[in-house]
């Protein structure tokens, strides 16, 4: 049988300690790859290993638990370990997703552990629907205190500070140590602009307004709006192509599935 990879986060280190000890003993043989602190870093490690399963926990900087699950969208199966305890959470003991109240309790853990296990090892269709997954993240979501999404982007060009709207980004793009921002200028015959920032690509995502940036790749969020298709080369391989620009956008394998027709 293959390993069985797991991503734990938590945004205190007792609490994931805790959780590592009791997970190694409620599930022999599994493979802890990554050990996170904060929603950030989960979905940054959750890109780089694609574990089979995930605990989370939902209050944590940067990216909540609910945003990390969001954008995992049923790839993974998410277990939340959490304090949060509101009714909403009790929707999940139904659903595909499950959760476990702090401090961890063994049994509590075992139940959950019987609970992902088959859907891991072998997978199955979901018994809840995307539909009613995305529903209760939204009511969780509704419950957490989230800053507005980032809406105007200050870029140094020389020695003047660009002020970027966002709603005027084509696409991001992690370039050595900096970001590339491409972007549409207030007047048509100005043409598109970019500019250079140093705000991580990870740091961004989390600022982003989810309903208006896809991440397609490790090194690009691109604006829902400026995508004119999907292009599947080969196996695994697959390209966006933008309106009014001649440059195509990698879409590497764990987002490929965002790309289906209707």
């Amino acid at each position: 049988m293959s390993r069985i990879t797991a991503l734990i986060a938590d945004d205190e280190e007792a609490p994931r300690e805790q959780l590592r000890a009791a997970l190694l003993q409620a599930w022999p043989g599994l493979e802890i790859v990554a050990e996170c602190r904060n929603g950030v870093d989960a979905w940054d490690a959750w890109l780089e290993h694609e574990p089979a399963v995930c605990f989370l926990d939902i209050r944590m900087p940067g990216m909540t638990g609910i945003d990390v699950a969001r954008r995992i969208d049923g790839r993974t199966p998410v277990v939340f370990v959490t304090a949060y305890g509101d009714h909403a959470l009790a929707a999940f003991d139904a659903g595909a997703v499950d959760y476990v109240m702090k401090p961890v309790d063994a049994q509590r853990l075992t139940q959950a552990v019987e609970r992902v296990r088959p859907r891991v090892e072998a997978p199955a269709p979901p018994t809840a629907t995307p539909d009613t997954l995305q529903a209760l993240l939204a009511q969780l979501a509704s419950q957490q205190r989230r800053p507005a999404p980032l809406d105007i982007i200050q870029a140094s060009v020389g020695k003047e500070v660009r002020q970027i709207r966002v709603d005027d980004v084509i696409y991001f793009e992690a370039d050595a140590r900096y970001t590339r921002v491409v972007y549409r200028q207030d007047s048509a015959s100005d043409g598109d602009a970019e500019a250079l920032i140093r705000t991580p690509l990870k740091e961004l995502l989390a600022q982003l307004d989810e309903r208006a940036f896809l991440q397609v790749h490790r090194s690009v969020i691109v604006a829902r709006r400026h995508v004119a298709s999907a292009v599947r080369i080969d196996e695994g391989h697959m390209h966006l192509t933008l309106r009014g620009r001649p440059e195509t956008l990698p879409v590497s394998r764990p987002f490929q599935g965002l790309f289906k027709g209707q």
